[in-house]
């Protein structure tokens, strides 16, 4: 297994909060070739089915030469437990619903990092409702995996 790197974002909250996703796994399915690679919050409150989660995979078509990349994350949300009934028992907390968003490109092999970052960018000036220009960003996790089509070794 290759080693990745921890990875820490900011949410969306009105007062952004500081996630930590520990780098989990990253995977080469041998029949595909599609590379996998998970990361999760590792909160002590929260049992693993109910942490963040940010999944990406590459994978290159043999016949048409163009990689595929996708990414996202899965953010479950908690039910609320309310006390205990007439017995005194408190149910345990479960997941009452995941969120999740993620993207996708399909980049030809003959693309260059700065036409992938170009296209990546249009996307999250768009995303952020920014309509000047704004100077792509060069580094990053999801920048230098998707630009540069990083692979593990």
């Amino acid at each position: 297994m290759a080693i990745i790197a921890d990875v820490v974002v900011f949410d969306g909250a009105t007062t952004p909060i500081s996630h930590t996703l520990k780098a989990i796994s990253v995977e080469r399915n041998k029949t595909s070739g599609k590379i996998e690679a998970l990361w999760r919050e590792q909160l002590a409150t929260l049992p693993t089915y109910a942490q963040t989660e940010l999944r990406m995979s590459l994978v290159r078509t043999a016949r048409s030469g163009v990689w595929h990349v996708t990414w996202g994350f899965r953010v479950p949300v908690m039910e609320s437990v309310s006390g205990q009934n007439s017995a005194g028992y408190t149910a345990a907390p479960k997941v009452a619903y995941v969120n999740e968003y993620g993207s996708y490109g399909h980049f030809h092999e003959r693309s260059t990092i700065a036409e992938r970052r170009l296209v990546k960018q249009m996307v999250n000036n768009l995303g952020g409702n920014v309509s000047t220009s704004v100077t792509a960003a060069t580094t990053g996790l999801i920048d230098e995996l998707v630009s540069q089509l990083i692979t593990p070794t």
